[in-house]
């Protein structure tokens, strides 16, 4: 019933660009449902020399790790790991560009391509993912691929949120090799 090819890959410095203009020109409203403090966002300089300085690290030194998801082989979002501890554990993003895009129901299939490369990749013993609370899309997505849900709390989750209750879903590497057996040799 589907037609579209979905795939992802590791960020290129073209898209930069695409991630930058995603945070600059999304309405307020989006922003603020998912948690962002609109004050906080950084310049399209700054984010651009932050993702930039990220891209150039090796895959151990990242703090971020961004893969970039297509929709009939055009970039439409991202997801990306920060914070970053190599080998240990990392908490992940998931943004869908265009509002079009994100009522398709794709996000689960997209996680599920993800997943692989972050666990591989960056050698990861947990994935977390912390979305608001109060916005309830990410929330099922992540639940519906697999992740457990450890607890709900208030915090500040990242440089550019209010402070807010996040529900901490959770995925071990141990149930990701369960969840995804022919993607682990």
């Amino acid at each position: 019933m589907n037609d579209h090819i979905l795939s992802v890959r590791e960020m290129q410095l073209d898209d930069i660009r695409l991630i930058v203009d995603y945070w600059h020109q999304a309405e307020a409203g989006y922003l603020t449902g998912m948690g962002v403090d609109l004050n906080k966002i950084p310049s399209r300089q700054e984010m651009s020399e932050g993702l930039t300085a990220q891209f150039n690290l090796s895959i151990p030194e990242k703090r971020s790790y961004c893969m970039i998801w297509e929709l009939d082989h055009q970039p439409i979002g991202h997801s990306n790991t920060n914070p970053t501890t190599f080998g240990k554990t990392a908490f992940m993003h998931l943004h869908i560009w265009d509002k079009q895009i994100r009522r398709m129901g794709l996000g689960q299939q997209f996680i599920q391509l993800t997943l692989p490369h972050f666990f591989n990749t960056l050698k990861l013993q947990t994935l977390y993912c912390e979305p608001y609370a109060l916005n309830p899309a990410p929330n099922k997505t992540i639940e519906k691929a697999g992740f457990d849900l450890v607890m709900e709390y208030n915090c500040i989750p990242g440089s550019i949120n209010f402070e807010q209750p996040v529900k901490r879903w959770a995925m071990s590497k141990g149930k990701f090799e369960r969840l995804n057996k022919s993607n682990v040799e």
